[in-house]
């Protein structure tokens, strides 16, 4: 079991929770009689398990593929032996199981227009390393991320609870979307190494060390651009710039030049100040 929890990278997960809990303020800041909170909870859980599907999915393909046989991040079940390709398959599919009966529910209760956003989500989880053409190998892993757990997951927390679409989620969403993206960023930047010898072609293999160092940091400076434009309606959503705040760490650390082992304490400086934020933001929205 302590193998399957490694497995499922729990330091990604934030990724996960941060969009529903943005998604919930902006429903509130509706003020909706409408507003349906049981189903927070359900996007909740459809947000984690498609998290965990999509790590357990990447470990799967990049085993297969011998991508992961030098990599220095955190344990990988396939690349290491530690467990058999197929039992590492039937794990991603018991968790896409899991994201696909929820999502049904939420559906159900609003829209089934949900059922064909969760299958291109299903998509892009399992063809991110997986098929014969995987987008993560062309460099479009930050592109995906973005879509999926920034504008997707966010704007869909506040359609499933108040069936609405707003300005002010989609101002979020960037803000949380930005965010994903680093995290994917200090991963891609930690394993530029290997991904060249592998043939893994990520953004950061594509675009040099150097650059891909500027453009973690260019992912702050753009959430702080939303986080401004979000102020301008609700001027208490600017205390999230003070959660920003906390980025200034492991900016730092990666400007300076760590590498290898170094980038995993980033991952979860990252992952840390992506919930801040998430929490600092949801404040501000409420308050205002």
């Amino acid at each position: 079991m302590k193998l399957w929890i490694q497995g499922a990278r729990p330091k990604t997960l934030p990724a996960a929770i941060a969009p529903v809990v943005v998604g919930m303020a902006c429903a509130q800041v509706e003020n909706s009689a409408q507003n349906n909170w049981p189903n927070a909870f359900l996007a909740l859980i459809v947000s984690l398990a498609l998290q965990v599907a999509v790590n357990f999915a990447n470990d799967y393909s990049d085993g297969i593929r011998g991508t992961d046989k030098n990599r220095v991040g955190p344990l990988r079940l396939v690349g290491s032996g530690a467990k058999k390709p197929a039992d590492v398959k039937r794990a991603t599919f018991l968790a896409f199981g899991v994201a696909a009966v929820f999502g049904f529910v939420l559906a159900a209760t609003t829209s089934w227009w949900l059922l064909l956003v969760g299958g291109f989500c299903f998509l892009a989880g399992w063809y991110y390393t997986g098929g014969k053409n995987p987008y993560g190998y062309m460099g479009l892993g930050e592109v995906f991320v973005f879509v999926f757990f920034g504008v997707v997951a966010t704007m869909g927390t506040t359609f499933v609870i108040s069936e609405t679409l707003t300005r002010q989620s989609f101002f979020a969403s960037v803000v949380v979307g930005c965010l994903a993206c680093a995290l994917l960023a200090v991963n891609n930047l930690r394993d530029i190494a290997g991904d060249t010898v592998a043939g893994k072609r990520t953004l950061a293999v594509r675009i040099g060390e150097t650059n891909a160092r500027k453009f973690y940091v260019a992912l702050f400076v753009v959430a702080g651009f939303a986080v401004a434009l979000i102020g301008l309606s609700h001027p208490t959503g600017l205390i999230a710039l003070l959660g920003l705040a906390a980025a200034a760490r492991p900016i730092k650390r990666v400007v300076n030049g760590a590498t290898g082992r170094e980038l995993i304490e980033v991952l979860v400086m990252t992952g840390r100040v992506q919930i801040i934020v998430a929490i600092t933001l949801s404040v501000g929205l409420l308050i205002n």
